[in-house]
């Protein structure tokens, strides 16, 4: 399955929110939509899963116009939206009978994910009694229950012990290995670098940066070193102002040519005592500060 936004305006007044958002996600992968508060990320979830129209341009499904009677999303908002003090199963089923599901197949949908997500002890209590990273996981039911074939997940992990972010975390990779479309939207990079092949940077409206992940880090220049050492110091008064320390106490060093690389790096392993030397490739982190790190 092909998703693809095509040229998506927006405006409410007179502020123009979204101005031609373009990207493509596919069946099988994870996509990451990110951008700063306000770059119009939620504007465009809230489109793409029909809450309200664009202005123009069109949202297709392999090449055709989505059919929302046809095509079921799952989303699990940043904002929660649970009933704090009913009981957790009437709520899920609820949820999951509106979504198109029977009673039964509702309730057993519902035990599924409560005994998978190892909350099934909270099946006839409250919400309100539940610690937050259980209603996170209770939130999460949610947007599963129902079997939906595109899942939108508004900052995912926020909240979580580390256990219960390696629980969720191996959810998501199951209902990608099913051939869905899973859409993440976070501030939390590590997260998306871990799943996502694909990435669009929304910045004032626009999209900034798409593409392959891998690729889009592999086409910086590739003219600096991080070198690991226990013995920075000769490093540092040989390279002088070419070298700087990281926060993780590395060392960057900028080389005047890319074709420098193979040569510097053969002279700090002969001549220091270096534990590691490589390439810089940039993080998801230094992209997305370069690319929405100001308004357009």
């Amino acid at each position: 399955m092909r998703l693809e936004l095509k040229n998506i305006y927006k405006s409410f007044g007179e502020k123009e929110v979204l101005k031609g958002v373009n990207f493509t996600a596919e069946s099988g992968k994870a996509f990451g939509l990110l951008g700063r508060n306000g770059a119009g990320k939620t504007t465009t979830i809230r489109i793409l899963m029909d809450v309200f129209p664009a202005d123009s341009g069109e949202i297709l499904v392999d090449g055709k116009p989505i059919d929302y009677e046809e095509l079921d999303f799952g989303y699990l908002p940043e904002e929660r939206g649970l009933y704090p003090k009913k009981l957790i199963i009437d709520q899920l089923v609820y949820f999951a009978e509106l979504k198109g599901m029977g009673h039964k197949e509702a309730v057993k949908a519902v035990d599924y994910w409560l005994d998978k997500l190892d909350v099934s002890e909270y099946r006839n209590k409250r919400l309100d009694t539940l610690s937050k990273g259980n209603q996170q996981k209770i939130q999460f039911i949610t947007a599963l229950a129902h079997n939906p074939k595109i899942i939108i997940l508004d900052e995912p992990f926020s909240g979580l012990d580390p256990v219960n972010a390696i629980l969720l975390k191996d959810v998501v990779k199951e209902q990608i290995a099913e051939d869905k479309i899973v859409l993440f939207s976070s501030h939390q990079m590590s997260y998306i670098e871990e799943f996502c092949d694909n990435i669009a940077i929304i910045n004032a409206g626009k999209v900034a940066l798409c593409g392959d992940l891998h690729d889009i880090k592999r086409n910086y220049v590739r003219d600096r070193l991080v070198v690991q050492t226990t013995n920075p110091q000769p490093i540092q008064a040989d390279f002088a102002s070419a070298c700087t320390v990281r926060e993780n106490g590395s060392l960057l060093i900028q080389l005047n040519d890319p074709a420098e690389k193979q040569s510097v790096m053969k002279h700090l392993v002969e001549s220091y005592d270096i534990d590691e030397v490589k390439v810089f490739e940039p993080s998801l982190n230094d992209i997305f500060v370069e690319y929405a790190g100001e308004q357009i």
